[in-house]
């Protein structure tokens, strides 16, 4: 499959990305990853291996377009949710200014 990564075009197969891998020590995942085998790989080394170029010319959605199309399994972060913070100084503010604290 023809895919373009950082403004240049490279033909991509499912067995290729497989044997480039082989051998790869994973990186610790801290952000967006990919399933290659049975290990997460961080998507940004999966690029620099199968693309031999820099990790900063490229972005992770390039190469997660490109390892999705092939049919490999990505994760990207969840949603970061919103924490109540419980606070006293806050409550006392809330109260001062005779406001509710939101639920």
């Amino acid at each position: 499959m023809r895919c373009v990564v950082a403004r240049f075009p490279f033909d991509l197969t499912k067995s290729g990305v497989l044997e480039s891998m082989k051998g790869i020590k994973p990186e610790p995942v801290t952000g967006e990853s990919v399933i290659i085998g049975r290990r997460h790989y961080p998507l940004k080394q999966v690029g620099q291996v199968i693309t031999r170029q820099d990790r900063r010319d490229f972005s992770t959605g390039e190469v997660l377009t490109a390892m999705a199309r092939l049919g490999f399994t990505c994760r990207t972060l969840p949603e970061a949710t919103p924490t109540r913070i419980e606070s006293p100084f806050l409550q006392r503010a809330s109260a001062m200014l005779g406001t509710p604290l939101p639920a």
